[in-house]
């Protein structure tokens, strides 16, 4: 008989347990951190201590990723009042920019749109961008995050560009691409490729649909 018909005998015949309850009590086995003989029962409270540590854990984790999404649909939420009150394109792009440094904590923010005809053609974010930077921006998804950045988009920032670890890329969406958002950290673990990005595209339909009011061509 082998240890795994041991087990399974033991599973199948649970009376064995009330049977030879006085001699199960004399079973010692090793103590799972420091390796003395410890009672078979004590063995068995300190794996049931684990799993209620792990659920706690688990618990904790949970409740703080509840009480995260609350604070970001929040500030979502703010940042839609300040969109939908803007006037013109120009207040669009300061209130993005404005919100995500101020509200979003992110330390550094780049905007470009093109596409759209508008009366404030001298903004720094509607500045001309290479049909590479258009074609990217066509290309992402609803929104990646990585620590590499195309050198045009790393000009963006100026002379902070070097010092920047971490990039999340953001389309600027309304039925068709209207620029693109980069959000920019020196810490590179800001943005890493495995983050979600759920809020980051909701950003970006948020920031697509505020330009669009402003397009003097739709």
């Amino acid at each position: 008989m082998n240890p795994d018909d041991v087990a399974r005998y033991l599973k199948d015949h649970p009376e064995f347990f009330e049977r030879y309850a006085d001699q199960m009590a004399e079973i010692y086995v090793p103590h799972p951190h420091d390796g003395r003989a410890i009672p078979l029962s004590e063995r068995q409270m300190l794996a049931l201590r684990e799993k209620n540590k792990l659920l706690e854990e688990k618990l904790r984790e949970l409740i703080s990723f509840g009480e995260e999404n609350d604070a970001i649909g929040e500030k979502m939420h703010r940042l839609s009042v300040a969109l939908m009150a803007a006037q013109d394109l120009a207040s669009v792009l300061f209130v993005l920019a404005f919100n995500l440094r101020e509200d979003f904590d992110v330390p550094h923010v780049a905007i470009r749109v093109w596409g759209v005809e508008a009366d404030c053609r001298d903004l720094p974010e509607l500045e001309p961008v290479s049909a590479d930077v258009q074609s990217l921006a066509e290309g992402v998804g609803a929104a990646h995050c990585g620590v590499h950045l195309a050198p045009e988009l790393l000009a963006w920032f100026g002379e902070a560009g070097p010092h920047l670890r971490s990039f999340a890329l953001v389309p600027i969406r309304y039925g068709r691409t209207l620029g693109l958002m980069v959000l920019a950290s020196g810490d590179a673990q800001r943005f890493y490729p495995e983050m979600g990005t759920l809020y980051l595209a909701r950003l970006g339909e948020l920031a697509g649909a505020a330009v669009a009011r402003f397009d003097a061509s739709s």
